[in-house]
């Protein structure tokens, strides 16, 4: 049995001082080599997979600290999706109403309706689209509901002591029967086409170059200020309570504390940031589809926190930026062999890189300190 190594205020110094470097690399990374390096298209790429990221780096809140192995955080992604989407397909529609006509869209009977609803012969708008018609109500939406129902799902099995590979199935089958649901209810949700064609974001032109540039720092900033969410919260005592749940739950039992609110909390916190990035998603790419709430995103997005490590925020980051453009060069160059390499990359990773790229680079530093001593 190894005994752990003592931390002192020099080990501390050095820890934090590499943090924050590795934090503001990023940062640099993100904010001013990117868009001074890429052009639009490629700008465009990266702001899809830092989307992506913020679902990696809840999973490493929930994964790497929590020991909760959640594999439907699609489903919180797709719902901050698709509340993002309902915003800005009645916007479309407005502006449509607007440009062609309101007594015209009266006479058919489609005034104020998403074009795929009308395709579908809905007639009248369904009354919980109608609070998407406000931008405030749709942020409050995208910020309380998927948080919400995350909690209440995490708490009602974390206190039925539901964990492991027990809750991993649960949130599977989630994900599974909410991609089922919207496909069903195509004259509300769009169907298997999803809902796109979105034209404007509170006016400014989503297809303007100058839109793009804005919402890719947007995203960004969005990006970094979770990740920066989720270091604070691991460094406090709800992070150190957190960890000792993960490691013996029982014990933090016994010492009066309820795991399961913590675990029902930070699998919240993982929802809220998954929904965000879903959001941010629908405004980059111009879609809100099914296809990014099932059970092969959910899975994809566990494969992003396991290649950059499982137990740092800004390794997930990087494990979504190297997965995505690995994704896209594979889907342009080799088509018909994306799965294969997803699933050579996640067991070489599981195999030969437990702690993802993030934990070759303790071990770089761990040698390089001992070198130094």
């Amino acid at each position: 049995m190894t005994t752990p190594a003592t931390s002192t205020p020099a080990t501390n110094i050095r820890s934090n001082l590499w943090g924050v470097g590795s934090y503001l690399l990023l940062a640099l990374l993100l904010l001013v080599v990117f868009p001074l390096a890429m052009d639009v298209f490629r700008l465009g790429l990266a702001a899809k997979y830092m989307s992506l990221a913020f679902c990696a780096v809840g999973i490493v809140l929930v994964w790497g600290y929590g020991g909760i192995l959640s594999l439907g955080q699609g489903v919180f992604f797709g719902l901050g999706s698709y509340f993002m989407a309902m915003f800005l397909k009645l916007e479309a529609a407005a502006n449509a109403d607007s440009s062609s006509g309101t007594a015209l869209s009266a006479f058919f009977g489609t005034a104020g309706l998403p074009d795929f609803m009308a395709w579908n012969s809905v007639e009248v708008l369904p009354w919980w689209w109608e609070p998407f018609h406000h931008v405030s109500f749709t942020i409050l939406a995208i910020l309380i509901g998927p948080p919400l129902v995350a909690f209440i799902l995490g708490y009602v099995n974390f206190r039925k002591r539901v964990g492991g590979v027990y809750f991993s199935i649960v949130t599977l089958a989630l994900s599974a029967i909410m991609a089922i649901v919207i496909i069903g209810q195509q004259g509300y949700t769009g169907g298997v086409n999803g809902i796109t064609d979105f034209k404007t974001f509170l006016g400014m032109d989503l297809d303007n170059e100058r839109a793009k540039f804005v919402m890719y720092f947007i995203t960004a900033g969005l990006l970094l200020l979770c990740v920066a969410a989720g270091a604070f919260i691991l460094r406090s005592r709800l992070g150190r309570v957190l960890v000792a749940i993960r490691d013996r739950e029982d014990r933090v039992r016994f010492s009066g504390y309820d795991p399961a609110m913590f675990k029902a909390f930070i699998f919240a916190v993982a929802a809220m940031f998954s929904a965000i990035g879903g959001a941010m998603f629908t405004i980059q790419v111009g879609l809100a589809s099914p296809s990014l709430v099932g059970i092969v995103p959910s899975v994809e997005m566990v494969i992003y926190a396991a290649v950059g490590g499982r137990l740092s925020l800004i390794g997930a980051v990087y494990g979504a930026l190297l997965v995505g453009w690995a994704k896209t060069f594979f889907s342009e160059n080799f088509v018909e062999y994306w799965f294969y390499f997803i699933g050579v990359l996640f067991v070489v990773v599981v195999m030969f890189l437990p702690t993802g790229l993030a934990g070759l680079l303790d071990k770089v530093r761990t040698r390089m300190r001992r070198a130094e001593g």
